[in-house]
């Protein structure tokens, strides 16, 4: 009972204290209080001051918008661009049986110039040319492969119609000479170097063989372009010892000054590359270029029938064809005599003819004879003199010097 008298009287001290303030707020607050009233329907001072919060609406939930999903454009399609025709390589020409056989001896030069003149020949039934080339052989290692030791064995084995030797690239050796170790290039070195070459030229002469040799070409490196250059004179000496005949390739593989240049035009002279990236060995083009410089002489030594389509020099006779004996002549043509007298004569050459006396009958014969020139025109580019305009009747009796108009006695 206690407890709840005290609770009263506390209710009634707030509701005085309330009673004082409300007098003295706003009008604007009792509207408002007095709206929110009727608002909540009722329930006096005690359920404005203990209101509950109002409970919100729940959030509107928008609904996603659905978007229409994008056509795909078609796009065109990338046509692959067309496969290029298949080459269809030619079909070798068997070679004849007694077709002349070209033997290519020497180092991996030799071997790729052999590559070279197959190519030249592929449609040639009546050569064949067989590769016997050694990539690291030469003259100096004789203990690896020795050349002149081997070549009258293939001589007497393919009996060839020609023998093309390209060689010295390896050669950039010490030689052995009387026990003694030589560096490349001394007196006793170069001495028997060109010993064992010209022995070895020698054999295919003995075999009575025609013989082609054909130049180092320059390197990359500067001193083993010039040990080939020392090496070119040797070879050309041998050959020319032996009536062979020596094919200089070295410009066709050198700038204008015979230096390595690794492009240049090749067989066609069209701009290729020569020589591979190491500065030593040759490409396709530059394989090709050597064999031509060596085809010329060849066809020279093969007669005819190195080219195809060629008539065969053996036979033809050997002496002259006589021609047609000539024809007599019985009658010659009439000569007509009235030509037109462009120089002013009338006479046939090798005729005499008679001093002509009286008056020149032409302006050449004026001036021949009596130093006479034609007259100058006016307006020729001749006529030197001023012009002067005629003068008329009058001026030219005043000016007449007969006519002084002076006194006659």
């Amino acid at each position: 009972m206690v407890f709840g008298a005290r609770k009263l009287a506390g209710i009634a001290v707030i509701l005085i204290a309330v009673g004082f303030v409300l007098p003295t707020a706003s009008p604007l607050v009792t509207t408002a209080h007095a709206q929110e009233v009727r608002r909540s329907g009722g329930g006096g001072l005690l359920r404005f001051l203990f209101r509950r919060a109002e409970p919100q609406p729940p959030p509107v939930q928008r609904q996603p918008q659905r978007v229409a999903p994008r056509r795909a454009q078609p796009q065109a399609k990338r046509q692959r661009p067309a496969a290029p025709p298949p080459v269809i390589a030619k079909p070798a020409i068997e070679k004849n049986e007694d077709a002349k056989r070209v033997l290519v001896v020497g180092d991996f030069l030799a071997g790729g110039m052999a590559e070279g003149l197959e190519a030249a020949f592929a449609e040639n039934a009546d050569i064949l040319v067989v590769n016997r080339s050694s990539g690291s052989s030469g003259f100096v290692r004789d203990d690896y492969y020795n050349w002149p030791g081997e070549i009258a064995g293939m001589l007497d084995k393919e009996k060839p119609a020609a023998v093309v030797v390209m060689i010295g690239s390896n050669d950039r050796q010490q030689l052995v000479v009387a026990g003694n170790r030589e560096q490349p290039r001394t007196d006793p070195w170069l001495k028997e170097y060109e010993a064992r070459a010209t022995a070895f030229a020698k054999i295919i002469d003995g075999k009575d063989v025609p013989l082609l040799w054909v130049s180092a070409i320059p390197f990359k490196s500067g001193s083993m372009t010039s040990d080939m250059l020392a090496f070119n004179d040797i070879y050309r000496r041998v050959a020319e010892s032996v009536d062979g005949e020596f094919v200089d390739v070295w410009d066709g593989f050198a700038d204008e000054n015979g230096a390595f240049v690794a492009n240049g035009p090749d067989m066609n002279g069209q701009p290729a590359q020569l020589r591979s990236g190491d500065g030593i060995n040759i490409t396709r083009a530059g394989r090709r270029k050597i064999a031509f410089f060596a085809e010329k002489p060849l066809n020279r030594i093969l007669g005819g029938n190195a080219v195809p389509g060629a008539p065969s020099l053996e036979a033809a006779p050997l002496g002259a064809v006589p021609g047609e004996a000539p024809k007599e002549i019985e009658r010659t043509q009439p000569i007509s005599l009235g030509d037109p007298e462009l120089d002013g004569a009338s006479e046939l050459l090798g005729s005499l003819v008679a001093p002509r006396n009286g008056e020149p009958r032409n302006a050449g014969e004026r001036f021949l004879r009596k130093g006479l020139s034609l007259e100058a025109k006016p307006g020729r580019a001749d006529d030197f003199l001023p012009h002067r305009a005629k003068p008329d009747a009058d001026t030219a009796a005043r000016t007449d010097p007969d006519n002084t108009g002076a006194l006659r006695r």
